[in-house]
């Protein structure tokens, strides 16, 4: 939705092998820049559940460059399940205030839902 309004870069299309993929994703925190992970530490990987069939995110050769060398690629998958781009499973726009992601960290904040990875993300949310 985000990148289909133009609020962030790139597009997302059926994941590769065109399966519905729902299960825990190793997330690596690219950046600490973002309204997302301003309270994670950089580099750390999260256990986060992702649920989705059009999950592969793409972009051109040029976005892509872009996305890194200006420090936007927020989260990259360690094994990517679903072919997108670089790994990456979420970026952020230019301003960081607008983060796209496809795992949901919100389901992954309390040990009855099997993991607390996703409370930096939240709190970082929460910080803002």
């Amino acid at each position: 939705m985000l990148t289909e309004a133009g609020l962030l870069p790139g597009a997302l299309q059926k994941n590769a092998g065109l399966k519905f993929v729902c299960a825990p994703a190793q997330l690596r925190v690219e950046t600490t820049n973002s309204v997302l992970t301003r309270a994670a530490d950089k580099g750390a990987v999260l256990s986060i559940p992702i649920n989705h069939f059009e999950g592969n995110y793409t972009c051109d050769a040029e976005t892509l460059a872009q996305l890194r060398d200006e420090d936007r690629v927020v989260l990259r998958y360690v094994v990517n399940p679903n072919g997108s781009v670089d790994d990456i499973a979420g970026v952020c726009n230019e301003g960081r205030n607008v983060v796209g992601l496809m795992p949901h960290p919100e389901r992954s904040t309390s040990e009855l839902l099997g993991s607390t990875d996703g409370l930096p993300l939240l709190r970082s949310l929460l910080s803002v």
